[in-house]
């Protein structure tokens, strides 16, 4: 299917945002929120994030990725991300307005940016779901060791704490996302978990990428 693509620009809290929004010609109603963390832009790793728009809006659905204040082309401070539930409303805002025949959305996550994602899902009822790809469980090197397993029941409280659907696509080479399938069998989610076998943390290679792609594209359409 065609897709237009189109530059968004949109305020929040008074600072100017660039996103953006790849529409099909037919969008679907369920759209798809692409959320960064940084140093990532709107572009991503190995240009994750604009292959994924191209590849969603190619079977009808709608993308939007942007650059939270402080990131790539995006005026403001930069923050972390326990604090950009403002810059995802801004966007959301936007996406709506941008597409009247969207109802609902599908925000979309990588490493950090999946905890931040699932935050915001349990605060806007026009969340319907959510896809985390290798959701950090495990400190990085340097930071203070959390307790066992802490950052993995931290994603799974905020699983059992929002309504939606859940997709967790993990990398088979990512050692330390591999605690959440166990997790996740143990109580009754609305929850997927795929595993990309050899996959690394960043899904470096094109054929990963394309994988994720398809498997993403797959789920939202199922549901």
């Amino acid at each position: 299917m065609f897709a237009e693509q189109r530059v968004v620009q949109f305020t929040c809290q008074g600072s100017s945002l660039i996103g953006i929004l790849d529409l099909p010609e037919r969008p679907l109603s369920r759209g798809v929120l692409v959320v960064t963390s940084g140093p990532q832009y709107r572009i991503g790793h190995h240009r994750h994030f604009t292959l994924l728009a191209r590849v969603l809006a190619g079977r009808g659905i709608p993308v939007l990725r942007f650059d939270h204040r402080g990131m790539g082309d995006s005026e403001g401070e930069a923050r972390s991300l326990d604090a950009v539930g403002e810059d995802m409303h801004a966007a959301a805002r936007a996406f709506f307005a941008q597409v009247p025949e969207m109802r609902e959305l599908v925000l979309w996550g990588l490493g950090d940016a999946a905890m931040a994602a699932l935050r915001y899902a349990q605060a806007d009822q026009r969340v319907s779901g959510v896809v985390l790809l290798n959701p950090r469980v495990a400190p990085r090197e340097g930071e203070a060791e959390a307790g066992p397993g802490a950052l993995a029941q931290r994603v799974l409280a905020g699983l059992v704490g929002f309504d939606g659907a859940a997709l967790v696509i993990l990398g088979g080479g990512d050692p330390a996302a591999q605690q959440l399938p166990a997790l996740v069998a143990r109580h009754e989610l609305r929850c997927k978990c795929v595993t990309i076998a050899g996959a690394g943390r960043t899904f470096a290679s094109r054929a990963w990428r394309d994988e994720v792609a398809e498997i993403s594209a797959n789920w939202i359409a199922s549901w």
